[in-house]
């Protein structure tokens, strides 16, 4: 089993389980290492759970900021575009409630 943290094809690159991906704290050999996302070895189950909030974090901005951006372009088409009711002949913005 040593000789799996030694093997590497390039020695200039350290193995990816030698130290935690959050506080860099090296990993013992007979260690617990606790993953997440597929490889990505932390030292404790705090390092992790940190990782995993800044993670969240991260995806919730993206998801705010790429719906906004759509809801910007929508809502500036919308107010550009008029159509005219043949009904009651008043411009009416599309996307808007008219009340009568």
């Amino acid at each position: 089993m040593a000789s799996f943290y030694r093997m590497s094809l390039n020695q200039d690159e350290p193995h990816f389980l030698h130290a935690c991906s959050l506080c860099r704290k090296p990993l013992g050999f007979n260690s617990d290492i606790f993953m997440y996302r597929g490889n990505t070895p932390f030292c404790s189950k705090e390092c992790r759970q940190e990782q995993i909030q800044i993670d969240e974090a991260t995806e919730k901005s993206q998801k705010l900021s790429s719906s906004s951006r759509s809801l910007m372009k929508s809502e500036s088409k919308t107010s550009s575009t008029t159509t005219t009711t043949t009904s009651a002949r008043k411009n009416v913005r599309t996307g808007t409630v008219v009340v009568a």
